[in-house]
């Protein structure tokens, strides 16, 4: 993420500190519309597109599978050897928390599809003990995944062959609404973040009810 980028996003979240609400990340616009002698203005926010990957099921994974649904996305890929562990472990007390409530999602996206094929990425769930729930893990080209994550989810993800694991890639965990729009970001790698993700969850699920 370009420097521009992450000002932005510490701008608004110090802006929002003290609401009971969380932050709403990313670009918005002002929309005018005339309604006769007046007019009505609305924000409009920068929310994630459609998009579509496969799971580790071998099924088609679209944005329609997100509708009303709150989800916590990260990118990854199974044989990373620095923060991907990390970040998994925290991941599993997120799930712990909330994998049960059926409004609610994780999609870990993998930056490496050509190694992390769906029996991979089956396997490898099936090793966190995540199989038959609401944790995703989602395989598509590599270069729409890296421009998904760079526009949409503010994270980064780029190959590099002198990096261990080939892969260069942040440990953002990253939050999202019922209206697709980014509520938070959380370093996937730290124990404190992580809580106050999981607390930042429950904010969001009172916040949609």
């Amino acid at each position: 993420m370009n420097q521009i980028n992450w000002i932005g996003i510490t701008l608004l979240f110090l802006f929002s500190c003290g609401n009971e609400s969380l932050p709403i990340l990313g670009n918005r616009e002002v929309k005018v519309t005339p309604n006769g002698a007046s007019e009505t203005i609305d924000t409009v926010y920068q929310t994630i597109p459609d998009f579509e990957f496969q799971d580790q099921y071998g099924n088609a994974f679209t944005s329609k599978n997100t509708a009303n649904k709150i989800y916590v996305a990260d990118f990854f890929f199974v044989n990373c050897p620095s923060i991907c562990p990390r970040m998994k472990r925290n991941l599993l007390k997120v799930n712990e928390a909330y994998g049960a409530a059926p409004n609610f999602l994780i999609l870990s996206h993998t930056i490496d599809p050509e190694h992390d094929s769906v029996p991979v990425l089956f396997d490898y769930a099936e090793k966190l003990g995540v199989n038959k729930g609401n944790w995703y893990f989602l395989r598509a080209n590599r270069a729409y995944t890296y421009e998904l994550a760079e526009h949409a989810y503010y994270a980064s993800a780029i190959a590099d062959s002198t990096e261990p694991g080939g892969f260069v890639h942040s440990g953002g965990l990253i939050l999202v609404d019922k209206l697709k729009r980014v509520r938070g970001i959380y370093d996937g790698t730290q124990t404190e973040d992580t809580q106050k993700l999981i607390d930042d969850i429950q904010i969001l699920m009172h916040e949609s009810d």
